[in-house]
């Protein structure tokens, strides 16, 4: 029996096609982690599917639970303005599933540590200059 969880990444989209597929490759690496739950990506505009074909794909396929993941930094801008009205017109639409949204990359539970600390690791001291003093 499928998965009654569902996960939409929930990003932008862009003109360049090459722009989401880090967007897929994160998705891969979700589905290999996240058991039977489906996975699937979605746009808000410039690529599809749309949010909208996502979750009613995802609905159709038997998701009793939506999870949108919204892979935006921030939620300022289209995760305040856009996503709320799509969620619901979806929720009026099928009022038997749950959708919810998790918080921007930025929220996400140890995210800002994570990044500063891959970061910081990335520093490495200058090399000690060579020449002079007769070496």
């Amino acid at each position: 029996m499928p998965s009654r969880d569902a996960l939409v990444l929930f990003a932008h989209g862009a003109r360049d096609p090459l722009w989401s597929a880090p967007l897929h490759t994160l998705a891969t690496a979700i589905r290999t982690r996240a058991g039977e739950a489906s996975v699937r990506v979605a746009f808000l505009e410039l690529q599809g599917p749309t949010l909208m074909d996502a979750l009613e794909a995802a609905a159709s396929e038997g998701a009793l639970r939506i999870h949108v993941v919204p892979v935006f930094w921030a939620g300022a801008g289209h995760v305040e303005n856009d996503l709320p009205p799509i969620l619901a017109s979806f929720r009026a639409r099928f009022p038997q599933v749950a959708v919810r949204s998790l918080p921007v990359l930025s929220e996400l539970p140890g995210m800002i540590d994570f990044i500063a600390s891959t970061i910081a690791d990335t520093l490495t001291p200058a090399p000690l200059a060579r020449g002079g003093r007769g070496e």
